[in-house]
């Protein structure tokens, strides 16, 4: 019985190889044409991958090298502008102090124009006060009155006299 099993039986032989040939057509069919499509979808859903991967890897090296060439600009930019206001402020701060200098100018002339005016009426008003206290004290000394007419006239005398005095 032992030398039955190590004897080859040429029956079982090929059943054996005929059944081997039709698992393996039968695999092929049903199971590894299945597994090759899904393999091969894998690998191109994979590559796929990999491209967009790729893809994105430089679009966004593209838009990190825009943003900052975009950031360089806008620092520029931002510098132009602060310096330009910069400038601005000293010219407005140059112009107010001009214009502050001129408006005290024009303030201190007027001023010492009122005063020369406010002089010369306080002057002039004194002169005639001394006219008319000088006549009084005349006509009281000459005892008698002397008529509007009279008076203004030696008021007018008496004020070329002191204005001829004077220069």
């Amino acid at each position: 019985m032992a030398d039955a099993l190590i004897q080859p039986d040429p029956g079982l032989f090929i059943w054996t190889i005929l059944t081997f040939l039709v698992l393996v057509w039968l695999l092929g069919r049903f199971a590894w044409k299945p597994l090759l499509g899904a393999l091969e979808r894998r690998e191109q859903m994979i590559a796929s991958a990999v491209d967009d991967a790729r893809r994105t890897k430089e679009e966004l090296e593209r838009v990190q090298q825009d943003s900052e060439r975009l950031l360089v600009e806008a620092r520029r930019e931002a510098e132009g502008i602060v310096s330009r206001s910069r400038g601005d402020a000293d010219r407005l701060r140059t112009e107010l102090a001009e214009k502050a200098k001129a408006d005290a100018e024009t303030i201190t002339r007027n001023a010492e124009k009122q005063i020369q005016h406010e002089t010369a009426r306080a002057v002039q008003q004194i002169r005639q006060e001394a006219v008319e206290l000088s006549v009084a004290i005349a006509s009281k000394l000459l005892r008698r009155n002397v008529s509007r007419e009279d008076n203004e006239g030696l008021i007018q005398e008496t004020v070329k006299q002191l204005e001829r005095r004077e220069h």
